[in-house]
């Protein structure tokens, strides 16, 4: 199949794509997997339960890189559907072929931006938890724009969450968890889901490698959990 990322022309987007790359297994997961856990942006509303073929709680996860850690929740959770959004082709290749050999059926990705997706494709209050974990961070202060978790975005977010639906990101950089923070706490329909600012590590997320090693060095890692109450 033609291996294309799919999204709409904008002034600002919150990721560059990079030239990364592709193995030959990685290419050959777009032959032999897409038809079994690809969706498109082109193809408009998802119907999630046509899609998956029962009802069940949906999990959307927001740049999921090479995919290892969605695999474990999607593998630790066959009661739930899981939808992946990511804009590198290795990493979605990767993940269909392990999707693939681990027999996994409860999990379906896009190639596409995923504001587009979000608008696009994700219908009003079907969403129960949407995962953003370690998005780019953009250091360079004239880079803030582009950080993914802006006003605008969390009030898309906050339409395709159920009622008691939860908000859950994650990052390694600290004055990102601290925008991400007060993004959240001024944000109309949210409330934090911790008596703190930050929360502990939820049980469902696994430790990924990179996070592992950025513990042993003393890095940081902030969790946030906000929950639509309106």
């Amino acid at each position: 199949m033609d291996i294309k990322l799919e999204y709409r022309k904008k002034s600002i987007r919150s990721y560059v794509v990079r030239a990364g790359r592709m193995t030959a297994a990685q290419r050959q997961a777009f032959d032999g997997g897409w038809p079994r856990y690809g969706l498109k942006l082109s193809d408009g509303a998802l119907d999630v339960a046509g899609q998956f073929g029962t009802r069940a709680p949906l999990v959307v996860e927001i740049g999921f890189g090479m995919g290892e850690s969605l695999l474990q929740m999607a593998q630790a959770a066959p009661d739930h559907h899981f939808v992946g959004i990511e804009v590198h082709p290795p990493g979605v290749g990767s993940l269909m072929n392990a999707a693939a050999a681990a027999e996994v059926d409860n999990l379906r990705l896009y190639l596409a931006d995923a504001t587009d997706v979000m608008r696009e494709c994700i219908g009003a209050q079907t969403v129960d938890r949407l995962q953003l974990y370690f998005p780019d961070p953009w250091h360079k202060k004239k880079h803030n724009k582009r950080r993914i978790v802006q006003p605008e975005f969390v009030q898309l977010i906050r339409s395709r969450l159920r009622l008691g639906g939860v908000f859950h990101m994650a990052t390694d950089w600290q004055p990102y968890a601290e925008q991400m923070l007060a993004t959240m706490q001024q944000a109309a329909g949210f409330s934090n889901c911790t008596g703190a600012e930050y929360a502990q590590k939820p049980d469902y997320r696994p430790l990924t490698k990179f996070e592992r090693r950025g513990a042993r060095l003393g890095h940081g890692v902030w969790d946030l959990l906000f929950e639509r109450c309106s």
